[in-house]
């Protein structure tokens, strides 16, 4: 992209920028709570209190109890620790796991690692539209299941998993239910206190918060294994010092949040319908995933005929994606979309929208002509089809 050019910036499913009120928050605690919230002396006790400060903000957004949390570098870090962790802890009952083929590759390389150390797993497929019927989710179940792990919201279709009925199967067969929450989290109402979930991977820079800190939620009574030694921070389980400032922004950007849920969802709905509408018409345009009923932040698209890297560079200055930034570095097709039944070809012309705060209707209307325009010009530039 040439340095003069300003990015439009459709990609808030990889990264959401720092909410101005987070940054302030910030610097409050980088200049006068800069202390090691262990240490035992006044100045240590002053940033523990910033810290149990932030716990009760994320807590009041996701309606827990602020002592059901453990403070991680993010979700990837959230993930391997509610996985391995519990799958470590309740071996000796059984090695069963049971996930989702389009889970994000911080889940599914989790459960790769655990099947090269004896474990077994299901790897669940879904139905078309990327959802998991739980009654498919109910079979996999074994009496030697001890753990299933499901995203909420999927980072690259946005499907909505249907977390209370799979959590409830889980509950009533003594599963423990893990629960990817990076792309719900802080983006649509998840209430803690009404899901039957035993543990949810967040992280903050998703919800306008820093990069580098996210959290684990424990539920009271679901016990797992340290996969982190080396102190006595955090109940021996996730040990290390804690990054105050970090966690105050997080706690602060669940405290924004938590005041314009749906005020947020209601803008992206109206965006994401003006989006849609404006490309819709175009020749052999598909959308991967539900075009109801999904998180209304991220719409994904393919197109016949269009090859999705080439694509991608012609949309210059507009930033979109063609599948998971953490994925972004492999020429592989994504295997979320294969999952849904699309074929390689099809799963290459994907592109992935991404909407978010700062995300305006002039910016929609020049997303619209910059995949038009660069739709028309790749067909014109490929060689004609012979019968």
């Amino acid at each position: 992209m040439s340095a003069d050019l300003e990015p439009i910036y459709l990609d808030y499913a990889a990264t959401t920028p720092v909410d101005g009120r987070v940054a302030e928050r910030m610097r409050e605690v980088q200049d006068r709570f800069y202390f090691n919230p262990s240490s035992n002396h006044f100045a240590g006790r002053r940033s523990a209190a910033v810290v149990d400060a932030a716990a009760g903000q994320l807590a009041r957004l996701l309606n827990a109890d602020p002592a059901e949390f453990l403070w991680t570098s993010g979700a990837t870090e959230s993930n391997n620790l509610a996985i391995i962790g519990a799958a470590k802890q309740r071996q000796h009952s059984g090695r069963h796991l049971v996930t989702l083929r389009t889970e994000h590759k911080a889940v599914v390389d989790v459960f790769r690692a655990l099947e090269k150390q004896g474990f077994e797993v299901s790897w669940l497929e879904p139905d078309p539209d990327g959802r998991l019927p739980p009654e498919r989710f109910q079979a996999a179940l074994r009496e030697d299941t001890q753990l299933a792990s499901i995203m909420q919201t999927n980072n690259e279709t946005g499907v909505v998993q249907d977390i209370q009925s799979l959590g409830a199967i889980s509950r009533s067969r003594g599963v423990v239910f893990h629960v990817d929450g990076a792309q719900s989290v802080g983006k649509m109402p998840v209430d803690m206190a009404a899901l039957p979930v035993d543990l949810m991977s967040i992280t903050a820079h998703k919800l306008y918060g820093p990069k580098g800190v996210g959290a684990l939620y424990v539920a009271n009574g679901t016990a797992i294994e340290a996969q982190m030694f080396g102190g006595g921070q955090q109940r021996r389980l996730r040990p290390g010092t804690l990054p105050v400032d970090l966690i105050a922004g997080f706690g602060e950007a669940a405290a924004v949040a938590a005041t314009r849920l749906e005020d947020d969802l209601t803008r992206l709905a109206a965006l994401k319908a003006q989006l849609l509408e404006g490309i819709r018409d175009l020749d052999g345009l598909y959308v991967n995933g539900p075009e109801h009923d999904a998180y209304p932040g991220i719409l994904n698209v393919g197109i016949e005929d269009v090859e999705g890297e080439s694509l991608l560079l012609a949309l210059e200055p507009l930033c979109v994606a063609t599948g998971s930034a953490c994925n972004s570095q492999s020429q592989e097709p994504s295997y979320v979309l294969r999952a849904l039944g699309r074929s390689d070809i099809q799963a290459q012309s994907a592109i992935r929208f991404s909407l978010g705060r700062q995300t305006t209707r002039e910016e929609i209307e020049r997303a619209v002509s910059l995949y038009r325009g660069a739709v028309a010009k790749l067909r014109d530039l490929a060689p004609a089809r012979t019968a």
